[in-house]
């Protein structure tokens, strides 16, 4: 696994492990959000993690060389993931130890921050979600998801998406979710995108 990946599934673990499960534990919800240069938990306890240290309001741990288990007691809470809502996640066990490259994780949550502000331009009704599943940040409108992932099967760099409860056909759809692409420059290159999207799949 090269430097970019390891960093990408280092976070999906924090991400997972460290913000959403005890988060869930406490409160019975994995909904994380997306902050400039940093994703957190929406409710107690308080977390967020940047590209080299998890923290809470009065501690700050940093991720190098530590397990998540032991990055998680640092912090007061029990790492692990949500148990029981699905079956595939970041694959990350407590006694595993997380890996950050610092610029290479600043570039993965911008892609992040740029997804939720793109979001919030489409569809300003709405406030996105960090899933913790998949490590996306989504919201969803008319039975269609629209989102922005860090990278997967289908894409391994971080990609824009338009996701339809049920299978479209055509051109505009070249993914067996529906459609992606790579992850546009600009608030309004991203914005513009699912606002084609929302058309095609009206018209599908």
């Amino acid at each position: 696994m090269g430097s970019d990946q390891t960093t990408r599934a280092s976070l999906h673990g924090i991400a997972e492990l460290l913000l959403a499960g005890p988060q869930y534990r406490q409160h019975g919800t994995i909904r994380l959000r997306v902050l400039p240069g940093a994703i957190a938990t929406i409710a107690a306890p308080d977390l967020r993690a940047d590209h080299l240290k998890v923290r809470t309001h009065d501690a700050a741990v940093e991720v190098r060389g530590a397990t998540y288990a032991e990055i998680g007691s640092r912090l007061g809470v029990v790492a692990g993931a949500p148990e029981g809502l699905y079956e595939h996640g970041s694959g990350a066990l407590p006694s595993d130890r997380p890996v950050l490259d610092p610029r290479t994780a600043r570039t993965l949550l911008a892609a992040l921050d740029l997804g939720d502000q793109s979001l919030r331009r489409f569809a300003p009704q709405l406030t996105p979600v960090l899933w913790p599943e998949h490590f996306d940040v989504a919201v969803s409108l008319d039975e269609v998801n629209y989102g922005v992932s860090l990278g997967d099967d289908f894409l391994d760099e971080p990609y824009m998406y338009v996701g339809p409860f049920r299978p479209h056909t055509g051109a505009f759809w070249n993914a067996p979710f529906g459609a992606g692409q790579p992850l546009g420059k600009t608030v309004e290159e991203v914005a513009d995108f699912f606002a084609l999207g929302r058309k095609a799949a009206a018209v599908a």
